[in-house]
């Protein structure tokens, strides 16, 4: 082989290894274009692909950066009960928020293997709801379930209807550049805790751990630093004062998937949550978390057909057939936003790109970059696994995407 031959074949291996270095990383998907237009083709448009060797890679990520942390998927985030299996069988533990999601999550749990679990963790749940229907508590009364709460009224109305379950208080805390906050609906004022804390006992109930959540998509770590003094802080003061039973923490959601490059990787939030959880936190204090968006929004693929196509006040438009009464619901209910890609290429235009319905409201984006496309060509959005399928409608008449599952 000649000298430039030898070159060509090692800039070809070098960069072969730059890219599995990035998918080891989780910086690049494991579905290639080609697979995703072979499944396009299969089973037709919108297709949601779910890619399950990408939600172990995530969760594995989650467990090797925070070790100490036993992660509690956010199943709001994507409901799908294939998902809560592979989730389970990689280690995952459950938050669900409505009697909905624990039923599916007890249905796709229950037969598979038992594993030791803490004696103040129930069954692999929380119910991190601070607010639930009297119905929902008798039916979950016979599990002796673990809840959170965060006000007083909630405090009779468990000691009424599910005297068995244990409390978790979940605390208000800052959420100060989080996509979504959630601090104006939830969480009881820091300095009222541990009166809380008190009436819950004097209920006859018993008060476990504290929790709180910084907002979802939170990029600004200080969050979670000033969280984690301030629930320091309470369970100090609370175990001054006799509550003896607090040894559990619930740090919440709010880890960032990486959207894009200027969402700092997860090994970046772990060395600060590492430390301080280190330096504020006893060793009989157990952590978990509820991370949802990080686990599911990498995992998943969204290809979708163009079926119009105008040019209206100089812009060229694209009609598609997904859009925010769907997979793309997303962009009004979660502020989140779903590049929309072309599988063709050629030079690009900014583009606007609207789903099916006749709503104007169904609109993807005004300033996407594509070429040229046709009627029938297909396109793509990336990391859309995360509060998008889980809020579809069938509003016009038009069903969600068809889901289908690779790598299960």
């Amino acid at each position: 082989m000649d000298t430039n031959g030898k070159i060509l074949r090692h800039k070809f291996a070098l960069i072969c290894v730059h890219l599995w270095l990035k998918v080891l990383n989780n910086e690049a998907p494991m579905v290639t274009k080609a697979r995703l237009k072979k499944l396009a083709k299969e089973y037709g448009t919108p297709l949601f692909v779910v890619d399950h060797e990408q939600l172990r890679k995530n969760l594995a990520e989650f467990k090797r950066y925070l070790p100490k942390v036993q992660p509690y998927f956010a199943v709001k985030a994507n409901s799908m009960p294939e998902i809560v299996r592979t989730l389970y069988k990689a280690g995952a533990s459950f938050d669900v928020a409505s009697i909905a999601e624990f039923r599916t999550v007890y249905e796709n749990i229950k037969d598979l293997p038992a594993k030791a679990r803490q004696d103040f963790i129930w069954d692999k749940i929380i119910y991190a709801n601070p607010i639930k229907a009297k119905d929902t508590l008798l039916e979950l009364e016979p599990y002796k379930p673990l809840v959170t709460f965060d006000n007083a009224e909630e405090i009779r109305k468990v000691k009424k209807y599910a005297p068995h379950a244990g409390m978790v208080l979940r605390i208000r805390v800052p959420n100060t550049g989080a996509m979504v906050e959630l601090s104006s609906k939830f969480g009881a004022d820091p300095g009222q805790a541990v009166d809380l804390i008190e009436q819950t006992h004097a209920a006859g109930l018993v008060v476990e751990g504290l929790s709180f959540h910084v907002g979802s998509q939170t990029t600004n770590f200080q969050n979670y630093v000033q969280a984690l003094n301030l629930a320091a802080s309470i369970l100090k003061e609370a175990r001054m004062r006799g509550f003896k039973d607090l040894k559990q923490l619930d740090i919440g959601g709010g880890f960032p998937a990486p959207y894009d490059a200027n969402v700092q990787p997860l090994r970046e939030l772990a060395k600060v949550i590492n430390s301080e959880c280190k330096r504020l936190f006893p060793k009989d204090v157990a952590i978990l978390a509820e991370p949802g968006r990080f686990l599911v929004a990498t995992a998943c693929t969204l290809v979708a057909e163009v079926i119009g196509k105008a040019d209206r006040d100089g812009k060229r438009c694209y009609y598609i057939n997904d859009g925010v009464y769907h997979t793309y619901s997303g962009i009004i209910f979660d502020h989140c936003k779903y590049p929309v890609k072309a599988f063709k290429k050629g030079p690009t235009q900014l583009c606007a790109v609207f789903g099916p319905t006749c709503d104007a409201l169904d609109t993807i984006g005004l300033t996407e970059a594509l070429p040229d496309l046709e009627i029938g060509d297909l396109v793509y959005s990336e990391n859309i696994g995360a509060y998008s399928h889980a809020s579809s409608t069938w509003f016009n008449g038009f069903p969600p995407a068809t889901v289908v599952h690779i790598n299960e």
